[in-house]
């Protein structure tokens, strides 16, 4: 698998993507200074979900970058227990019952990391008896 430096968290969430999902609207007040950028072979869900060769007006303009689509931008930040950014998963930034089961299988993908509990129960407050 090829190491893959990428775009995540608010930072992706705050750009468009590919799929048909809402993401997030305050781009501007986002301090574009300091990217969340991380290595793709650091999570289990390696290169899922990752957009190659986009331009990124906040960024330098004359660069491509990888950037994360709104369902991967969401689990990277549950991975690193960034519940506040993440709040609002599903009626806010992904707005689309249908990547429903995908996001759970992605998931599901995290529940050996050391914070599966606390992963585990803010699904279960975003998406309630699902």
């Amino acid at each position: 698998m090829i190491k893959i430096k990428y775009l995540t968290g608010i930072h992706a969430l705050n750009l468009t993507c590919k799929l048909d999902t809402c993401g997030d609207w305050h781009s501007k007040s986002i301090n574009w200074n300091h990217p969340d950028i991380r290595e793709s072979n650091d999570s289990v869900l390696k290169d899922y979900g990752i957009e190659e060769d986009r331009k990124v007006k906040y960024l330098d303009c004359s660069k491509k970058y990888n950037v994360a689509n709104h369902i991967r931008a969401l689990l990277d930040m549950l991975l690193i227990g960034n519940y506040g950014y993440a709040q609002g998963m599903k009626e806010d930034y992904i707005c689309n019952e249908k990547y429903t089961d995908e996001i759970f299988n992605q998931v599901l993908k995290l529940k050996n990391e050391n914070n599966w509990y606390e992963i585990n129960n803010f699904m279960k407050k975003e998406y309630k008896t699902k």
